[in-house]
């Protein structure tokens, strides 16, 4: 039977972000060619593919629970007592898992939806935008080498940049919120595992707070 050390040091070396981030990446770009017709991988987000009423909706609504699940155990295991942060990506997460639980408005005109489910999903999908800017914005106060504060800094403004792109030119909302998921967990991703491959607890790895 494992010891409750070893069992926790199992939970901290699973890579919870990796897996999912790589099911994100096959659902986003490959579920499109099986959803309706209409729908375009530039035009159209994965909010949209998750959409009521939509066929095969399920894997990407399944794919942003996971994910979100995957965002919650990396904040409670690896932030450590850098609560501000564990919050942020803990309502980032939580806003993920939220978003595939109400679901958007379908894209093909007349089809029957539930506009609550809709605006609900709206509201999460915010709270998942802000989260996520305001954590790689102030990850940078506790990061301790100043190259990767450049890139926690550059994270949270590009995807500012690219969330108002999708207001500005939604014409290419699928390209700006796939490239902002890419660049955002890529980020996450590469943030954790450094302080794996460094193999020393998290907080020796940045400036006590």
């Amino acid at each position: 039977m494992l010891q409750k050390g070893e069992f926790k040091s199992r939970l901290l070396n699973i890579r919870y972000l990796l897996f999912t981030s790589v099911l994100l990446l096959l659902v986003m770009f490959v579920l499109p060619f099986y959803s309706v017709g209409s729908y375009s991988i530039i035009k159209h987000t994965t909010s949209q593919l998750g959409a009521q009423n939509t066929p095969n909706a399920w894997m990407m609504n399944v794919t942003f629970i996971l994910v979100g699940i995957s965002c919650l155990l990396e904040a409670w295991l690896h932030l450590g007592e850098f609560w501000l942060h564990k919050f942020l990506l803990s309502a980032f997460g939580l806003g993920l898992v939220l978003t595939g639980i109400f679901r958007h408005a379908p894209i093909v005109e007349g089809v029957i939806f539930e506009a609550t489910a809709d605006k609900l999903h709206s509201l999460f999908a915010t709270v998942v935008g802000f989260s996520f800017t305001f954590f790689a914005i102030s990850t940078a106060f506790i990061e301790k080498a100043v190259k990767h504060r450049a890139v926690d800094i550059s994270v949270g403004v590009i995807a500012t940049i690219l969330s108002i792109l999708m207001g500005d030119l939604p014409d290419y909302s699928g390209i700006w919120q796939r490239a902002i998921f890419i660049i955002s967990f890529a980020w996450l991703i590469l943030m954790f595992e450094r302080m794996r491959l460094l193999n020393v607890p998290r907080e020796s790895a940045v400036h006590t707070p």
